[in-house]
């Protein structure tokens, strides 16, 4: 599975998996609590593909810090995101240093963490290792 298909949706906390798709509709299911809703086209959701984090070079994709997660944690949870802020603050500076600490919130961090355990938690996290394997469009030479 790739990250197009996981979704966050304005107004819902948690990630959804999408699980069918029709015109006027689709149909996405809690990873939290695997409970089925339906998503309808006037409702915000956004892919975890397309959602970056600010850094001081630029912006750096969702999928590449859940990896530099995954490196520093060692496969393992990360930080509870209900811990204090400043553990919060120092996890996120020891896993990412040149993130933006000017545009990314507290809350964000916590959102990134918490959707970081949720993927984790339903193996559904998404390593460079991992990706290389699974992608048919990686060939190597031999």
């Amino acid at each position: 599975m790739n990250y197009k298909e996981i979704l966050t949706i304005s107004g819902k906390s948690g990630l959804f998996k999408l699980v069918s798709q029709s015109k006027n509709t689709a149909i996405v299911e809690s990873l939290t609590d695997h409970t089925r809703h339906p998503l309808f086209a006037s409702s915000k959701a956004s892919s975890l593909e397309e959602i970056y984090l600010f850094t001081s070079d630029g912006s750096l994709p969702l999928k590449d810090v859940l990896v530099k997660i995954h490196a520093h944690t060692g496969g393992g949870k990360a930080i509870d995101p209900k811990s204090p802020e400043a553990e919060v603050r120092k996890y996120m500076e020891a896993v990412l240093p040149e993130y933006d600490r000017e545009r990314v919130h507290y809350s964000d961090m916590k959102r990134l963490f918490a959707w970081y355990n949720i993927l984790l938690e339903n193996n559904l996290l998404v390593t460079e290792t991992a990706a290389e394997e699974t992608d048919p469009e990686v060939k190597t030479e031999g």
